[in-house]
């Protein structure tokens, strides 16, 4: 229930309360989410066991408590950087907080290490970034765990989800480390290791059943009579990942010239009747369909037929239907190529996956997709075969590039159309393609995947730093919409970079106008094929190290958006070179100033 209903529960709740604690109640629960509320009903509830066990009416002292509580409760540690592990572990912690377990829920960054060596019973939900990086809200946690510093854990129980992408070679890598280093801290591990694709309940979902009741059983506390496990949604969504809005498109407008090498469109869509809500941050999930060209050449190659009834998973579809609507074809995973490996007995793709060099697989992921292999490396696939190998679709994910307060029942994106040629065939991203396709007026199916790491500064004087080269400008493009609706007083500082200035200046004409209404306070453009040397965002924030520097000490907030893989790593290697350079920092200290400004929410970033 929410804090305003507890608050009046209280109120009108019987003799079992004295009159002089309820406001006590009332101020306690006032503001708290529903995952805080869950575990003050786990909390009370062991105070209460307690003291039924002791046979004591007197309350007990507050320090019995804390030095039991760690025995008796689960600690959830969630490392998350779009949002699904955050989701996940909130829903263990209300289901586990519902049944009466004494639960407490921390992001990790949030989590105190030296408690660690105290902890009974831990979950961690952790994904992998990239090529197997740890969240931004994780690295210090990781690191701690890593190190020499992290004690011996006899007592501990644990169990580790890791969510990851299988087209990357160090699928769900972080969560792996982690499990394998508690095991060698001398942690008994309670449950197997979870490794969760991009079709997440896949694994998530029996992972969280199967880890609520050793919980349960670990905590010696047996269900109330005629209780069940809480199920996985107790509360109907209107709109969802799994129950998306069927939204108009209103605009589809190409936003790149004619010379230019990149297809970037502008999408504006209708939310009307949506009941949907967003922040400045958040990002629009979008369920794609694949090309009927791309799906035709697929079962050509394996000569399917595309009316053959597949079943699966007790779900009965024609291969034509899964193969457009249920199942990745653009993007090539470790192990759909493990089972062409042994399908086509490739000598070939077995030394490939054998092999001890990651970047070769790395690099044969990353430029291939399932037609390819499929006709590099013949095989006789069956229908039923096919479908269970390859990976479910999944939402693409985009950063929102609009301010709801602006733009009312709206949300706009800055799409990059992927294309390509391999070997003389064209090659393109399933989601980019769908959406470049869609004439206006046509529906699509939506919803919104909040991201409450990377907001806009509550203080609205705070100033605030923006790098957002390519399509990472979108959602600076909403923050500046937002701090000029709301007439925030602080400074506004916007890095871009692009290939060309005359067809590649992503919304130049906003930009300009915001620059004279004063919404922009500064604007640092890097066009890196505009003259001999090619100049990149880092670039210009190692020219403007000074004032950047200047503004960062002086309370602003940073934020970065794009490429992860490249662009995130050469700006926050710039950021430290800054720090040196300009705060007199060594490399160690550097790096904890880096790390101390993302801890306080003032270095977000946005990565893909």
């Amino acid at each position: 229930m929410g804090a305003h209903a507890f608050s009046e529960y209280a109120m009108l709740a019987p003799s079992y309360i004295p009159e002089a604690k309820h406001k006590l109640l009332v101020e306690l629960s006032d503001g708290l989410e529903s995952n805080a509320l869950s575990w003050l009903s786990g909390y009370f509830a062991g105070v209460a066991q307690g003291r039924q066990q002791s046979g004591r009416s007197a309350p007990p002292s507050i320090v019995a408590v804390a030095d039991t509580q760690s025995a008796r409760q689960l600690t959830i540690v969630y490392g998350s950087q779009t949002g699904n592990a955050k989701r996940i572990a909130e829903s263990i912690a209300e289901r586990t907080g519902a049944l009466g377990l004494s639960t407490r829920l921390l992001r990790a960054d949030r989590y105190p290490t030296r408690e660690l060596k105290d902890e009974h019973l831990l979950y961690i939900v952790m994904s992998t970034q990239g090529e197997g990086e740890p969240p931004d809200d994780s690295l210090a946690f990781v690191e701690f765990l890593s190190s020499r510093r992290a004690p011996k854990l006899p007592q501990l129980k644990y169990a580790v989800l890791g969510l990851g992408d299988s087209s990357y070679p160090l699928f769900c890598g972080i969560a792996q480390n982690l499990d394998a280093r508690l095991a060698e801290l001398g942690a008994q591990r309670l449950h197997d290791l979870g490794t969760a694709d991009l079709d997440i309940e896949t694994v998530a979902s029996p992972w969280q059943e199967a880890t609520i009741a050793l919980a349960q059983k670990a905590l010696k506390q047996s269900e109330p009579a005629g209780a069940s496990v809480i199920p996985l949604h107790p509360k109907a969504t209107p709109v969802s990942r799994d129950q998306p809005f069927l939204a108009e498109l209103l605009l589809n407008q190409p936003i790149t010239g004619r010379d230019s090498n990149k297809d970037v469109r502008h999408l504006e869509i209708s939310l009307e009747g949506s009941q949907l809500n967003y922040q400045p941050g958040d990002a629009l999930g979008v369920w794609p369909t694949q090309s009927q060209v791309l799906v035709d050449a697929i079962l050509a190659t394996l000569n399917l037929d595309p009316d053959e009834p597949v079943e699966f998973n007790k779900v009965s579809r024609s291969l034509n239907e899964w193969l457009k609507h249920h199942r990745e074809l653009t993007q090539l995973t470790k192990p759909f190529l493990v089972a062409q490996a042994e399908l086509a007995q490739s000598d070939d793709l077995q030394a490939l996956l054998q092999a001890d060099s990651v970047e070769a697989l790395r690099d044969f992921l990353g430029t291939r997709q399932v037609i390819d292999v499929l006709k590099t490396y013949p095989a006789k696939w069956t229908a039923p075969g096919l479908v269970k190998a390859l990976r479910p679709l999944t939402p693409r994910m985009y950063s929102i590039a609009s301010s709801q307060t602006a733009v009312d029942e709206e949300v706009h994106l800055t799409l990059a159309n992927v294309e390509y040629e391999h070997q003389g065939e064209s090659r393109w991203g399933v989601a980019s393609r769908y959406l470049c396709e869609l004439d206006e007026g046509d529906k699509l199916p939506i919803f919104i995947e909040e991201n409450p790491r990377f907001r806009l500064p509550a203080d609205a004087s705070r100033d605030v730093i923006m790098i957002g080269p390519g399509t990472g400008i979108a959602p600076f493009r909403a923050f500046v919409q937002e701090r000029s609706a709301n007439g925030a007083s602080g400074r506004n500082w916007l890095f871009f970079g692009n290939p060309n200035f005359a067809s590649d200046f992503l919304y130049q004409t906003e930009w300009q106008r915001a620059l004279q209404d004063g919404d922009l306070d500064r604007l640092d453009l890097a066009f890196s094929r505009d003259q001999t040397e090619k100049i990149y965002v880092q670039h210009k924030l190692l020219e403007r190290a000074t004032d950047l520097y200047e503004w960062i000490q002086g309370g602003a907030h940073l934020y970065v958006c794009g490429d992860a893989t490249q662009m995130a790593r050469d700006v926050h290697q710039a950021l430290l070179r800054i720090a040196q350079d300009e705060g007199g920092l060594d490399e160690v200290q550097a790096k904890q100033w880096l790390d101390d400004l993302a801890a306080q929410g003032c270095y977000a970033r946005d990565v893909y």
